[in-house]
């Protein structure tokens, strides 16, 4: 039996360790946080300093429970969790329930930090052990304790005022504010006209191009010409003035260095490999998170190829760094080593969490070593990395830089200029991606002939070229990531999962790799900025993030710094409850009259989305409702556009003696063949589709259904059916799986009813509307009613629904939280353990 056990986060991480530390210890993995917040209100008390009650996540439960056993046997535990914030609680965390179940009398505990998974590292890790650094623990709680209070308490303002099912994060909205407001500048935006003028140079060695610089004696700026007539009469006039030549008045070079950008952070191995690889954050990281856990390479067995992928530190290691000076000079020579080790600063204030950059564990790993052993994710972004540390201990390149002006005439000159490199240094190994180029750089790689004043050189023409300004671009992963860390809003490990929320929440979308906010998106973003200013603010939020990593450093207390958030917000939260219109949180807007009924058309959002509405709910006749196309926004339909859309249901004629006709559903457009719907196809439009693509669609639907029943039992509900995932058993109130290796249709009635015995209940209501189950078993829990908090969604019983209701219905004023909670509480004791573990869900949902 191990004397020592030592604790990783990665079964993977584990593995590899347990390699290098031998038979004296035992690695386990905790596969990540192992305790959380229950997920229900008061899982945080404001009123009680701010004691927040942990439980342990259920699918870690066995994963405890094996440390729990391993570390009543061992003499002494280390903690290795992750060298972050996150790792240090996760280690917390641990050390909590051991202590809590009795394992840690008379027992070392012992926290140990590594950078990189290589035997020297866990060996002096394991060697120079530290206690669990308590502020870095108070930092990540206040942040866990921030973050729940705000979704558990602004969530439920937003199912009520905007739609249900919403969540609201406290990093997550400021980044959803920027990608909502950019494209509101979009919108907004005028393009400009305006002009340039170039010359082209017939030199006798090589032509080349200059550009207008000076008209009339005037500087020549971006909107000196703004029309086609003033550009003609422009290049009239250059044209007369110059005749057949150019005279070369001014003849500069110079020389400058540019040194090589610093190693890897987070945030730049993200930008980088979006720029390069077309990579998005999260698979970066998840690629990253391989590299740094350990990869088999040969007789070595598994080893880790990077250092931790979490930081914002540049700095690198003593030795690291002189591993780098001797592979840059064995592999391009001694002159590109500079006289001593490049230094970098870091731009974050508090750039200590991992205190070294993202390198390689070995820069004698070249990627063309390591590559075969690597897929394809896995090499390029090896490579990546191997290449920018290299280069950031590399002598700067230096570039010459010639530019000529040339005159036509006294009032008009024109300006080529050329960059070439004199000594590439770091660009012999690597260069930034081209976004990030300075803009002298334009002209690089560009080499003009050689000239002197004085000199006259042959003109072959002048022409003029017309250009509209651009709006600003929408975010790509790599901006969007830059902009947040400029703003310091979030932190390194933070801003792969701030743009995965708000993806998976379907509050953005990616269009040629640009976000756009959806129509729900700006909904929310509208509500938060117009009602809850503060919270979605970028210096708020910045001063937030400096304010924990203060807690971090020890220089400020988290219970003092919750106790400032929370009086003001909990004012807000319960002012803007009452408050609000709906209405008026959700962007409705007037687009006209409709022409045939004198009735005003008006877009809004709705339970579903949004949709376009004839008439109003005050009028005698029930409005009129159509949903918008896909790709379409409220927020910039027209009337001529919204009009059309009143045109479904279409009919297009009859088959089989049934009316053909077709809709736009909750889920989609469908062709609708009397009882019978059919899905349209990803390239039908319910608008053109004509009748002999719906009769297709319907044949084709009737004969899936022909095709559907396998088996049936005469005298029971029992069939054998064919299934979306393949055949399966029913009887109407449960499901049941068939063995791989049976026929289906070979199933016995008998074998059937044990099958269905095993299976699960059935679900009413399906996507399309159809209910499968004929009844409910008196154990299944009823559906859910739906509900503007968490506390009421998670009341599933037919026997607390009635009364969340009654409590829904209520005033707003009465329908207080802690009425709601009251029900809530009431609907725990009577909930099934199956709708506990949903109710779980919903809550942790709106704690996001």
């Amino acid at each position: 039996m191990a004397k020592n056990l030592l604790i990783v986060e990665s079964p993977a991480k584990a593995k590899t360790i347990n390699k290098y530390l031998g038979k004296d210890f035992q690695v386990l993995a905790s596969y990540g946080h192992v305790r959380d917040l229950v997920p229900k209100e008061g899982a945080v008390d404001p009123d009680n300093g701010f004691a927040m009650r942990y439980e342990l996540i259920d699918k870690n439960q066995k994963h405890v429970d094996a440390i729990a056993k391993a570390a009543k046997a061992a003499d002494a535990i280390y903690l290795a969790t992750d060298p972050d914030r996150e790792g240090e609680a996760i280690s917390w965390h641990i050390s909590e329930i051991l202590k809590e179940r009795g394992l840690l009398k008379d027992k070392a505990l012992h926290r140990v930090v590594f950078t990189e998974i290589t035997p020297r590292a866990i060996r002096e890790a394991v060697q120079n052990p530290r206690h669990v650094a308590g502020d870095l623990v108070d930092a990540q709680q206040a942040r866990r304790a921030l973050d729940y209070l705000v979704g558990f308490n602004l969530s439920p303002v937003l199912w009520r005022k905007v739609q249900r099912g919403l969540s609201a994060g406290r990093v997550q909205s400021p980044a959803l504010r920027m990608i909502v407001e950019r494209e509101e500048e979009i919108e907004a935006f005028v393009a400009r006209e305006y002009w340039s003028v170039e010359a082209e140079l017939a030199h006798p060695q090589q032509g080349f191009t200059a550009r207008l610089v000076k008209l009339d004696g005037q500087k020549f700026e971006q909107f000196t010409i703004t029309d086609r007539e003033s550009a003609e009469a422009a290049r009239a006039r250059l044209v007369a003035a110059a005749g057949s030549a150019l005279r070369v008045t001014d003849v500069t070079s110079k020389e400058r260095k540019r040194r090589p950008a610093p190693p890897f952070i987070t945030s730049t191995l993200q930008q980088e490999a979006a720029r390069k690889l077309g990579f998005t954050t999260s698979r970066t990281m998840r690629v990253a998170q391989k590299l740094y856990e350990g990869v088999a390479i040969g007789d070595e067995g598994a080893v880790g190829l990077i250092s931790y992928m979490r930081t914002d530190s540049v700095n690198l290691s003593v030795d690291a760094v002189a591993e780098i000076r001797d592979v840059i000079a064995r592999d391009f020579g001694t002159q590109a080593v500079p006289d001593k080790p490049n230094e970098y600063k870091s731009k974050s204030k508090n750039a200590q969490e991992a205190h070294e950059a993202i390198r390689p564990t070995s820069a004698l790993r070249t990627p063309a070593s390591v590559a075969k052993y690597l897929d394809d994710d896995g090499r390029r972004l090896y490579e990546l990395i191997w290449k920018r540390t290299v280069a950031s201990q590399m002598v700067p390149a230096t570039l010459n830089t010639v530019s000529v002006e040339l005159a036509a005439g006294s009032e008009h000159s024109f300006r080529a200029s050329g960059t070439t490199v004199v000594d590439p240094g770091f660009l012999a190994v690597y260069e930034e991606g081209k976004d990030q180029k300075a803009a002298e750089d334009d002209d690089e790689g560009r080499k003009l002939p050689p000239m002197k004043p004085g000199q006259d050189v042959p003109l072959a023409s002048i022409h003029t070229d017309q250009h509209f300004t651009e709006p600003p671009p929408r975010f790509s992963e790599a901006s969007l990531v830059k902009a947040l860390e400029e703003y310091g809003i979030g932190r390194p490990s933070t801003y792969a999962s701030i743009i995965q929320v708000l993806q998976n929440r379907e509050y953005v979308y990616l269009d040629n790799r640009r976000f756009r906010p959806s129509d729900v998106g700006r909904a929310v973003a509208k509500f938060l900025t117009g009602h809850f200013m503060q919270y979605v603010d970028y210096d708020f939020t910045a001063k937030l993030e400096d304010e924990l990593d203060a807690v971090s450093r020890g220089e400020e207390a988290w219970v003092p710094l919750l106790e400032k958030f929370w009086q003001p917000f909990k004012t807000t939260v319960e002012e803007k409850s009452e408050s609000v219109d709906r209405s008026e949180a959700t962007g409705a807007r007037l687009l006209g009259i409709d022409p045939k009924s004198g009735k005003p058309v008006s877009v809004r959002l709705g339970r579903y989305g949004p949709f376009a509405q004839i008439g109003t709910a005050d009028d005698e006749d029930k409005p009129k409702f159509a949903s918008l196309r896909p790709g379409t926004s409220m927020h910039t339909i027209t009337l001529e556009e919204a009009l059309p859309l009143f045109d479904l249901p279409r009919k297009l004629g009859e088959l089989d003696g049934k009316q053909i006709s077709v809709a736009i559903g909750r889920f989609g457009p469908f062709v609708k063949h009397g009882d019978l719907y059919a899905s349209l196809g990803k390239e039908d439009d319910p608008y053109t589709i004509t009748p002999e693509r719906a009769a297709e669609l319907v044949r084709a639907k009737q004969e899936m259904i022909a095709n559907r029943t396998i088996k049936t039992f005469p005298g029971t509900d029992i069939q054998v059916l064919n299934g979306r995932y393949g055949p399966y058993i029913t009887d109407g109130e449960k499901n049941g799986r068939i063995p791989k290796d049976r026929d289906p249709a070979s199933l016995t009635q008998d074998e059937c009813v044990a099958l269905l015995a095993e299976g699960k209940p059935v679900r009413t209501g399906g996507r399309f509307g159809r209910k499968v189950a004929k009844k409910a078993t008196k154990k299944a829990s009823t559906a859910a009613a739906d509900a503007p908090t968490p506390a009421k969604k998670a009341t599933k019983t037919a026997k607390t629904t009635k009364a969340v209701k009654k409590t829904a219905k209520a005033p707003a004023r009465k329908a207080t939280r802690k009425s709601v909670t009251k029900v809530a509480k009431k609907a725990a004791r009577t909930t099934p353990a199956a709708t506990k573990k949903t109710t779980k869900k919903v809550a942790k949902r709106a704690g996001a």
